[in-house]
């Protein structure tokens, strides 16, 4: 990930040409958004110049006051002047609020327009590492700080700019000198504007950064409450998150310094200038070159000229903010772009899996961790991937259910790659179980189907059926609706892996893959998964399983051996296994769990296959 301060500097040169910035990042996907805003912008644009104009209604007010019907005391005059100014601050409010409205209305379009583009960046992000762990949900929230900013009245405030020159010009009418004193001040401001924007800067996206720690560190903790608590580990995670918190709060509390000083120092030389503009007027008026009404009405005006730079600080920590969710967001937005989308719609695979020389690197790594990984299998195998501990068996695992990108080979159902479907087509002709089985908050009869729009009950019940956990899930308060809680925290290790078994066998799809699927099954377990993987072959599907238990051999045709990330071997069972057991005879060390057992039983002359194959 690039820089994020280097992305994150845009020159401050007003409203408009942030959004021009905005519209050159993302051609393709920001152009459709602000196009299909373009006429709220227009409006908006037309709403701030009636704003601005009518904001010389008070001033004009004050000045026909004092220069008209003070000298002539003529009350009806006064009263049709009140009555002209009172419809000018109505329509002013009106104005003001549709154009606030405007505003949240472009937010909103945005926020419509991107949220699941959005969504399909942090499920990305999350699956091919582009980002740290804590930082996941920061596509989402950087949405949000956007859609805030563009919804606050800071939009307004920077569409206010160009009308200084405008209140400006005004003054030089009254007075050259008073034109003078406003535009030296105003130049002075828009100093401090770009002073605040660079002390601000290089804390605003410090306390992003820390922000999502703290965040995160929350919820890992709470996500693993019951281990933390056994281990008497919450003291010292607390801790953890005290430290973080300190540095946070510390750089908020710097942030927040550094912006309202800005401010307050805005402020005050804001309330001074209307003083030196008021002394200016007077010694007009002394010199009798202007009217008593000009000191009123120049003050009025100059705030209001000044008025949009003093708006523009005070809301600059949130312009800030919203530049840096944007140029993350722009940089996840080119990193990961939206899938095409297929036309020709492939028929569902049943012939063939063909793994041809196959590298994988995990998401956020640079070393690949399997390679030259090749083999092919027919509808009916199934194959029996074995290799100690860290060999790379899940890795290889991950890239053939394609939940890792293969950066080398190719791996084809019928001939054809996995992105020649659509994710949700291909998807349901894929059944998954890995190691760590990761159900979804939800009822179990969800998890089963895999959270399907139109759930079919026959079709769930077979599944759970085939995986032996119908009896076991009738059981439940609810039955098929009871809820499981997030990751399955209701339900015991077995439970959690028939389960997830059930969910991979849901819709008989074509290939099944399980990563060590018995590691917490007992006797039952184990028989009811050697009878499912069993009935997957029996109707012409490919399985594809890891062990360490010399039990799953039983029901494999296939075995590939992986040792170091490269397969050291792989051909039909009766050709392999016995070279696997001299394998781990001559390397004691590098044995897995599976040799070991496959070992022990040829000693005690209980192994079964090795007794048929000799």
């Amino acid at each position: 990930m690039r820089n994020s301060n280097a992305a994150g500097i845009v020159d401050f040169a007003g409203w408009n040409r942030g959004c021009v910035d905005m519209a050159r990042d993302v051609v393709s996907e920001m152009r459709k958004v602000l196009l299909g805003s373009k006429n709220s912008v227009i409006a908006v644009a037309v709403l701030s110049a009636i704003i601005n104009i009518l904001m010389l209604g008070g001033s004009l007010y004050m000045m026909l006051v004092y220069d008209s019907v003070l000298p002539s005391q003529n009350l009806a005059s006064l009263f049709g002047l009140l009555a002209l100014v009172l419809f000018v601050y109505i329509a002013q409010g009106f104005f003001d609020v549709l154009r606030s409205r405007l505003l949240a209305g472009i937010a909103s379009s945005m926020d419509g327009e991107f949220t699941q583009r959005v969504q399909h960046i942090v499920f990305n992000s999350a699956l091919r590492g582009y980002l740290p762990n804590n930082w996941t949900l920061m596509p989402m929230r950087d949405l949000d700080s956007i859609r805030t900013f563009l919804s606050s009245p800071a939009p307004a405030a920077f569409m206010d700019l160009p009308w200084i020159i405008f209140f400006i010009a005004i003054l030089a009418i009254l007075h050259i000198w008073l034109a003078v004193v406003a535009l030296v001040g105003a130049i002075v401001m828009i100093a401090l504007t770009f002073y605040t924007q660079r002390i601000t800067h290089k804390y605003a996206d410090g306390v992003s950064k820390l922000a999502s720690t703290r965040n995160w560190l929350t919820e890992e903790s709470a996500r693993h409450a019951e281990v933390v608590h056994a281990l008497g580990m919450e003291g010292r995670l607390r801790r953890r998150w005290f430290s973080v918190n300190r540095q946070y709060l510390f750089a908020q509390n710097r942030l927040s310094r550094a912006s309202t000083s800005m401010l307050g120092i805005s402020r005050a030389f804001r309330l001074f200038l209307q003083s030196a503009v008021l002394t200016t007027g007077a010694i007009l008026v002394i010199d009798g070159v202007a009217s008593g009404g000009v000191i009123f009405a120049s003050s009025i005006i100059s705030a209001r000229a000044l008025a949009p730079i003093d708006q523009v600080i005070s809301h600059w920590k949130s312009f800030e903010a919203s530049k840096i969710a944007w140029a993350r967001l722009n940089e996840m937005l080119e990193k990961i772009p939206v899938s095409e989308a297929i036309a020709t719609q492939l028929p569902a695979p049943e012939s063939d899996l063909a793994v041809e020389n196959v590298a994988v690197i995990p998401p956020g790594a640079k070393d690949p961790t399997v390679q030259g990984i090749s083999f092919r299998l027919r509808a009916g195998d199934i194959m029996c991937i074995v290799g100690i501990s860290g060999s790379g068996k899940s890795s290889a695992i991950r890239a053939i259910v394609g939940a890792w990108t293969v950066v080398r080979g190719s791996i084809r159902l019928d001939g054809a790659a996995y992105d020649q479907w659509p994710r949700h087509v291909i998807g349901a002709q894929i059944g998954y179980l890995p190691q760590s089985v990761e159900l979804i908050s939800g009822t179990v009869a969800e998890n089963i189907s895999r959270f399907a729009d139109q759930m079919h009950s026959e079709a769930i019940v077979a599944a759970a059926k085939l995986a032996g956990i119908h009896e076991m899930i009738v059981k439940l308060p609810h039955g098929y609706d009871t809820r499981i809680g997030s990751d399955g925290s209701n339900l015991s290790g077995g439970q959690r892996q028939r389960l997830g078994l059930a969910r991979a066998l849901y819709g008989n799809p074509f290939m099944v893959v399980l990563d060590e699927p018995n590691a917490n099954l007992d006797a039952a377990g184990e028989k009811a998964l050697g009878a499912a993987i069993r009935a997957v072959g029996e109707r012409g599907g490919i399985v594809i399983l890891s062990a360490h238990r010399s039990a799953m051999l039983n029901n494999a045709s296939y075995l590939m051996v992986i040792r170091d990330g490269k397969m050291e071997m792989f051909g039909p069972k009766d050709q392999i296994l016995p070279r696997l057991r001299n394998l781990g005879r001559s390397i004691p060390n590098q044995k897995s769990d599976l040799v070991h057992d496959a070992n022990a039983k040829d000693e005690d002359g209980r192994d079964t296959e090795r007794a048929k194959t000799e």
